[in-house]
């Protein structure tokens, strides 16, 4: 008999009476119609991870057809998804938690969001990251999306001071980006 490499050929033969063990014909046949089904196995969980936000790779673009996003080719798939994610959270009316919400959704860290009433502004605080977030421009569009014309932004970045680096160790260091440390 021909052997049955594929998984769904081997299932199909164990529907099969014994005798189909031993042919070589229903061999050929099961082997080629379950590399057939294994592929399009195959085909539909893909097709399927692009109805996700967090699995899609060639869906990104209809996410971003879908929601109004200028598509750039090139842009890593990490910040792709942080836009698409950002535009689906920040539907609905403006509050400090929907923009902590939509910030989050690009810097993936903690932000804190507080309010100046009296100067009318707002400021997005990067807690968990240090410098400038890779996509900030992104957000900055995002959150320009959605905040109150009358409502000014500040972004305040967190930095690695020159005294907290006494306290770390060479590897630290040398693993520090230079752009994560204020130098004044």
């Amino acid at each position: 008999m021909t052997q049955v490499t594929s998984l769904s050929g081997n299932r199909m033969l164990g529907y099969l009476p014994d005798y189909y063990e031993t042919s070589r014909v229903m061999g050929s046949i099961l082997q080629a119609q379950g590399a057939e089904v294994d592929q399009l196995r195959v085909s539909l969980e893909e097709t399927l991870g692009q109805f996700f936000v967090s699995s899609a790779t060639w869906g990104l673009d209809a996410w971003e057809a879908e929601l109004g996003i200028a598509s750039v080719q090139g842009k890593p798939d990490d910040q792709r998804r942080s836009v698409i994610n950002a535009k689906l959270r920040g539907v609905g009316t403006v509050t400090v938690d929907l923009i902590k919400s939509v910030a989050e959704a690009y810097d993936r860290g903690a932000v804190e969001v507080t309010q100046q009433p009296a100067s009318y502004q707002f400021t997005v605080r990067f807690v968990d990251t240090l410098g400038t977030p890779p996509n900030i421009n992104d957000l900055k569009a995002a959150i320009e999306d959605i905040k109150p014309a009358h409502l000014n932004v500040v972004y305040s970045f967190r930095y690695l001071m020159l005294s907290d680096i006494e306290t770390l160790t060479i590897s630290q260091i040398e693993s520090t980006m230079l752009d994560k440390i204020a130098w004044g």
